[in-house]
């Protein structure tokens, strides 16, 4: 039993959370209590049961409260095991940040599993992406990207090797090492659609082939114009939210 959660779900609930349908009221009060924290990644929520009897109210509120949590990705339901906090993790498509930015500026655990990397001519797909000629030597790296022990996302990387000399250079962040290198992004270029995941990346993901997924393509550039990334990701579509500030003008 989480003793703190419950305490804090009580507290919250007779402070008042405004007017509306109780089941509204209930699903914004354990909204505010996960995204602050008080319900950890993948932590499991109290039981319908339990929830009814803190809050006073019918399972028959709870569950639509709970319903529409699951609905907006807060929260997953698992069959036989329960409600567990469903963290979102929002990566904005106006900042040019790493896969480790995102997740250090949340407090996560960032970390890599390299699945391969290795140098080799360029393809038809990096030549023409990184507008190279054929023949031209790049770095390539596969990797498993993690916050602590849990997937997120599953990323193809090549780099001119004129700019990346070896892989190795590589040890959690990319960005870091062409930082070191003096080779600093300043713009890029992506491409999001939607895909069903193959049986390579949902296996590496620990999802079901065919499970929803995101697909971002990047070319980042140099302040000269020359590419100095291409990445093709598949990120898990419960677990992120990308967003972009728009303006008029």
């Amino acid at each position: 039993m989480n003793t703190g959660f419950n305490l804090e779900l009580q507290a919250r609930l007779q402070h008042g959370v405004g007017s509306g349908p109780r089941y509204a009221r209930l699903q914004q009060v354990l909204h505010d209590l996960i995204k602050d924290g008080i319900a950890g990644v993948d932590g499991l929520l109290p039981p319908e049961r339990e929830l009814a009897r803190i809050s006073g109210w019918s399972r028959v509120t709870v569950r639509k409260a709970l319903a529409g949590l699951a609905a907006s990705g807060v929260v997953q339901s698992r069959a036989g095991s329960g409600n567990f906090v469903g963290e979102r993790i929002e990566r904005s498509f106006s900042r040019l940040t790493s896969f480790t930015e995102d997740l250090r500026a949340r407090g996560l655990d960032a970390r890599v599993r390299f699945l391969d990397r290795s140098i080799a001519a360029v393809n038809s797909d990096e030549a023409m992406g990184m507008a190279l000629a054929p023949g031209t030597p790049v770095v390539r790296l596969h990797r498993l990207r993690l916050a602590g022990d849990k997937p997120l996302a599953v990323e193809r990387t090549s780099v001119p090797q004129s700019l990346l000399t070896h892989p190795e250079l590589v040890k959690d962040s990319l960005y870091e090492a062409l930082q070191r290198l003096g080779y600093v992004p300043v713009r890029a270029m992506q491409r999001l659609r939607a895909v069903a995941l193959d049986h390579s990346s949902a296996t590496y993901l620990g999802l079901a082939v065919g499970s929803p997924a995101l697909q971002i393509e990047r070319r980042a550039f140099l302040g000269d114009g020359r590419v100095v990334e291409f990445t093709r990701s598949f990120y898990r579509a419960d677990a992120y939210d990308f967003v972009a500030e728009l303006t008029v003008g």
